[in-house]
């Protein structure tokens, strides 16, 4: 049975219940784990370990970009909705781990120790993505059309599909599957998913700003 190497992680998430969780689950395996107040400080100080990033906003995904781009530290990229699309975004960024906010703490222990074994751990809707080439779009870039990024504007104010449907000029029916298509196309299983993905995206705020121009 292979012996467990003991590493330094560090643990940069918003939620400090989520923080002492992770903490809680990677100390127990024999791990250091801390949560620094400044990561990039953190990586260049310390000994060589592993990142655990949740993306919640544009500035994470900037943080990332810049832990992988200035340290060799191996980041998981933790996303707080599940998406294909953003796990590919986090791949080309340098991410080697993708993992999924909600996952058990067995899920979590297994992919930390796969990543420090030099593995990488994907979804296999990332996996998928990257393999058919899916380009994830540049910051604040969206790649629905603008009558898709509409639609979710509208859902995210509280609008019903019948009432998109009857906006739109589409039928309820065709409505749906037009929203079921967009919800795959962005890796989200819901409408809560799409919408928090596309707002965290900043897409959704974009659209916003050049509708008031």
């Amino acid at each position: 049975m292979p012996t467990l190497i003991a590493m330094h992680l560090a643990v940069v998430d918003p939620l400090p219940l989520y923080r002492r969780g992770v903490v809680a689950v990677l100390s127990a395996a024999g791990h250091a784990v801390e949560t620094p107040d400044d990561p990039l400080v953190w990586a260049h100080v310390g000994p060589p370990g592993v990142v655990l990033l949740t993306l919640a906003s544009e500035p994470d995904w900037d943080l990332l970009q810049r832990l992988c781009d200035t340290s060799s530290h191996a980041v998981i990229a933790v996303l707080t909705v599940e998406s294909a699309m953003s796990g590919a975004r986090a791949v080309y960024a340098g991410a080697q781990s993708v993992l999924a906010r909600g996952v058990t703490p067995v899920v979590l222990q297994r992919t930390v120790e796969a990543t420090i074994d030099g593995q990488a751990v994907l979804p296999a809707s990332v996996v998928t993505a990257l393999a058919t080439g899916v380009s994830p779009a540049a910051e604040g870039e969206s790649p629905l059309s603008t009558e898709q990024v509409t639609w979710l504007r509208h859902l995210a104010a509280g609008m019903t599909v019948a009432q998109l449907a009857r906006v739109a000029g589409y039928s309820e029916r065709a409505m749906f599957r037009l929203l079921h298509e967009l919800y795959r196309q962005l890796g989200a299983g819901t409408r809560i998913e799409a919408i928090l993905h596309a707002q965290q995206q900043g897409w959704l705020r974009t659209e916003t700003r050049q509708a008031g121009r």
